[in-house]
């Protein structure tokens, strides 16, 4: 029995109604409610999607991942897994099938994106996360992930600027970067 269901949260966190037009998620027993994404962000996803052959890969926007022993269901912007390791249906994505995590910094998401769910993806033993990043415009690569619960990171960890190809050999392409758009007049953050 996980955190959550120790709580009741994931019984709330399931029967929750948002409001139209609101993303929700669970980290580390928050719910996070955020506004839908931009078209920046959307048209990033988008390209990211298109570049992954669909034979042989699932990928899925907007998919509740469970992460075992979290308190956490988050919703990465796209969850990628082996066509043949997809389950037939459910809510709940088991983090041990999944290949690669991507999500697109927004404005309001740097930190959520850059620290909390580095350590979730990480704990949830997720092989790869790449954060896309429209305000500094470059793209980092995680993998390798060690350790559990708060204490959990990536080991290795790769930063390429927009334009420059991601080598993502766990899905055997070379991820083309040159399209991603960035946000107009955004004040940069600090992080990586």
């Amino acid at each position: 029995m996980t955190a959550v269901d120790e709580r009741g949260m994931t019984r709330f966190f399931e029967e929750f109604e948002p409001p139209e037009g609101v993303r929700v998620e669970l980290l580390r027993g928050e719910i996070v409610m955020m506004a839908g994404p931009d078209l920046v962000h959307n048209m990033i996803v988008e390209d990211v999607l298109d570049q992954i052959p669909r034979k042989q890969w699932a990928r899925l926007q907007t998919q509740d991942v469970d992460i075992v022993d979290e308190a956490s269901e988050p919703v990465p912007d796209l969850v990628v897994l082996k066509r043949d390791a997809t389950p037939e249906a459910g809510r709940l994505l088991p983090s041990e099938l999944i290949t690669l995590v991507v999500e697109v910094v927004s404005k309001t998401s740097v930190v959520r994106d850059y620290l909390v769910k580095r350590s979730i993806y990480a704990a949830g033993k997720v092989p790869a996360y790449l954060i896309i990043d429209p305000i500094m415009e470059h793209c980092v690569l995680l993998t390798m992930p060690v350790g559990e619960g708060d204490a959990a990171d990536y080991k290795a960890q790769m930063k390429l600027d927009f334009g420059d190809r991601l080598p993502l050999d766990m899905l055997g392409i070379g991820l083309d970067t040159s399209e991603f758009g960035a946000f107009p007049d955004i004040r940069p953050h600090r992080f990586p």
